[in-house]
C-alpha cells in the first residue's frame, strides 16, 4: 500500500545532539504523530547534565523532550504516551513532581522502569510521543 506521507526528521538547537553523534534522530513527526528519542537531564549548550539531582533532571529532560516537540509543532500537553527510565526507583516521587508540572489535566499514558545505567550516569531518562 503506498501513502503519500513522508516521514520528518525533527531537529532542533534548543535540545542536546544525539548523544555522543550516535545514529539516532531527535524526534520523527510522521502523519500526525511526532516520536520523540529518550532525553537526558543535559544541558543543550554545554552537553553536560545539569546538577542537583532528580528534580533538575528531569526539568530539563521534560524542558529537551518539549523542544523537540514544538519544533514538530505539538508540545508537552499534547504527549500521548512517555515512557521514563530511572536510574533509581526511590526517585519515583521526585521525579513525578517535576513531571507533573509539564503537563495538563489529562497527562499521557506512562511506563516507569529502573534500569542499570543511563548514559553519562544520568539519573532520568524521558521519551515520548504526541500529536500534531
Amino acid at each position: 500500500m503506498a501513502t503519500s506521507e513522508v516521514k520528518h526528521v525533527v531537529k532542533t538547537d534548543r535540545a542536546p545532539a544525539p548523544y555522543q553523534g550516535a545514529p539516532y534522530s531527535q524526534g520523527i513527526r510522521y502523519e500526525n504523530l511526532v516520536f520523540v528519542s529518550g532525553q537526558l537531564g543535559l544541558d543543550a549548550e554545554t552537553g553536560e547534565l545539569v546538577e542537583g539531582g532528580i528534580g533538575p533532571q528531569t526539568e530539563q529532560a521534560m524542558r529537551n523532550l518539549d523542544a523537540i516537540l514544538e519544533e514538530a509543532g505539538s508540545g508537552a500537553k499534547q504527549l500521548l504516551k512517555t515512557t521514563i527510565y530511572l536510574a533509581d526507583l526511590g526517585d519515583f516521587a521526585a521525579m513525578n513532581e517535576v513531571y507533573a508540572t509539564f503537563l495538563g489535566p489529562e497527562p499521557p499514558a506512562r511506563a516507569t522502569i529502573q534500569v542499570a545505567g543511563l548514559p553519562s550516569g544520568a539519573l532520568v531518562e524521558i521519551d515520548g510521543i504526541a500529536y500534531l
